[in-house]
């Protein structure tokens, strides 16, 4: 079956952050990279549910799910893509 945003063949390397890699532990639970109006943001799995067209990577007993997406314009998960609202996102520089 062909997919609407074509087949992803070769997964890239995805870096995640040792800060982002230390959060996900220390939230003890899955999270998921997704679509917002304002880029892409990381959110636990019990906000925003994996699908099954993720790509998951493995953060020491948790997973990290990036939608396939994002997957192609994505080479860092960092601290930036955690909302403001869960008291790690950065400031805006204006």
């Amino acid at each position: 079956m062909r997919r609407p945003f074509g087949e992803i063949n070769d997964i890239p390397e995805i870096i995640v952050d040792d800060d982002v890699r230390a959060y996900i532990q220390e939230r003890g639970c899955d999270f998921r990279v997704c679509t917002s109006c304002g880029g892409p943001i990381l959110l636990p799995t019990s906000i925003k549910n994996p699908k099954s067209t993720d790509i998951p990577i493995t953060i020491g007993d948790y997973m990290l799910y990036v939608s396939r997406y994002q997957v192609k314009w994505i080479q860092t998960i960092t601290m930036q893509m955690v909302p403001r609202y869960f008291s790690y996102g950065q400031p805006d520089g204006y």
